[in-house]
């Protein structure tokens, strides 16, 4: 095994979460390393097939800024996004397109002119550990297996693979069953005949989920629930069997293109090898099916082509990391305001039913937002492990809410900054200085309060 360098910050995953915490510790001068399993950075969103990003706002306020925004704006001069647009679906307070191409092209942008040393193609394999400090992880390449040490280390795997290794206290899904919420192929379609689509929203409002019917003329790309009764109907016929109730799908930067996230696979567990591989192909199958659904039943999708699935499924829940403080739904829903916040959130708590059809959705209340404590973010019982992303320290019904792209972003960017004023000033992680960090992101352009 190759000893191969050492870092201040070492973050492993490269999805957007973890890009985040690696510019914001580079940009601070610490040494930092990013390590990702693919060939690409943005996680999800560009494995995936998840979009778009939903919300950067509680109402009008944004609430997600700093290196996310620079993110979209480095996005948008590339003409790969719409910024930030209205969600005609009122889900939620604003919706962000983009294309997954430029996102790839936009982070690797970022992580140079900052100087992350990246490193692709890296499977995490397993950490080197002395009493409650990483010391090192390890990960296998085309190039054999490297040892790469590190003072502080991120873990932004998603489902929390770097804290497992290092033997953190993790939980998964909900108390009661361990059971999570499903995992979704998402996929896209071109060819969408959208005045065809937005005529029969206009005929029938009732068959879909659109609070304002105004909203679709007005936003620039449309988002949309329902199909209610062909969904159903199909379902009666037997020519569909995933287990939800309705079509979600979110139109691209490309008029005419679709995300569809609609697809349904319950009761597997996502870190369980079997139970993924299943996962997999039971989501191309609901894909096809889908896809025959919308070609016979739906206005507007006769001449709908399948452009692309995901690499790998997406997975909303797994693994989460106790931490120093585990945020609960009581915390998001009294907008608990934490003398340690670094991240804000306004997504609602929106949990996928782990067993079968329908989703449970708590809404904020208008323009109501809540805080992330810097505490859950710190590994409970590890002294230089920080957690970035869905895997923070949470309940199953907190977990719901903080979960998605722009709150994992201020998380990671949160993350990054902690990471590299511990290795600057030579303190561990617990002994920083809140303040010190809060100033810090602020003067990054991240909004905390």
């Amino acid at each position: 095994m190759k000893s191969d360098g050492a870092w201040d910050v070492v973050v492993v995953g490269g999805g957007v979460s973890g890009c985040m915490a690696a510019v914001a510790a580079a940009r601070l001068g610490a040494r930092t390393l990013l390590i990702e399993r693919y060939g690409f950075l943005g996680g999800a969103l560009a494995n995936a097939g998840v979009g778009p990003m939903m919300t950067f706002h509680a109402g009008t306020r944004q609430v997600v800024t700093g290196l996310p925004q620079e993110l979209v704006d480095l996005m948008c001069a590339h003409g790969g996004c719409l910024g930030h647009i209205e969600d005609t679906t009122g889900y939620a307070s604003s919706v962000t397109p983009f294309d997954p191409e430029v996102l790839k092209l936009s982070l690797d942008e970022m992580a140079q002119r900052s100087g992350v040393q990246v490193l692709l193609h890296a499977r995490l394999v397993d950490v080197r550990r002395a009493g409650q400090a990483l010391q090192a992880v390890r990960v296998q390449t085309k190039g054999g297996l490297l040892e790469l040490a590190g003072r502080v280390f991120v873990d932004a795997t998603g489902d929390a693979d770097l804290s497992v290794a290092a033997g953190a206290d993790v939980r998964q899904g909900r108390d009661e069953d361990g059971l999570c919420q499903p995992m979704t192929a998402n996929f896209r379609l071109n060819g969408v005949d959208m005045d065809r689509l937005k005529a029969e929203i206009r005929r029938r409002p009732e068959n879909f989920n659109i609070r304002d019917l105004s909203s679709i003329d007005r936003a620039p790309r449309l988002s949309m629930a329902g199909f209610y009764s062909e969904f159903n109907e199909a379902k009666a016929a037997g020519e569909i069997s995933t287990q939800r109730e309705d079509v979600l799908l979110f139109e691209t930067v490309r008029p005419g293109e679709v995300v569809v996230n609609t697809t349904r696979i319950v009761r597997l567990n996502p870190v369980d090898p079997w139970d993924l591989s299943l996962a997999e192909r039971e989501g191309r199958r609901q894909v096809h099916e889908l896809l025959a659904f919308f070609r016979k039943r739906c206005a507007g999708f006769a001449q709908a082509q399948l452009v692309s699935t995901g690499v790998q499924i997406g997975v909303r829940e797994s693994r989460r990391v106790m931490g120093d403080h585990v945020l609960t739904q009581e915390d998001l829903l009294s907008s608990r305001p934490f003398e340690d916040a670094v991240a804000l959130g306004g997504y609602p708590i929106d949990i996928h039913n782990s067993t079968g059809a329908h989703t449970s959705t708590v809404h904020l209340r208008p323009g109501q937002f809540y805080y992330i404590p810097l505490r859950a973010l710190i590994a409970a019982g590890l002294d230089n492990l920080l957690v970035s992303g869905r895997c923070i320290s949470a309940t199953h019904e907190a977990s719901a809410a903080i979960r998605v792209t722009p709150i994992a972003m201020a998380v990671g960017q949160a993350a990054g900054t902690a990471a590299a004023l511990s290795c600057l000033q030579d303190l561990p992680v617990r002994a920083l200085p809140v303040a010190r960090v809060q100033q810090t992101l602020e003067r990054m352009g991240a909004s905390i309060h």
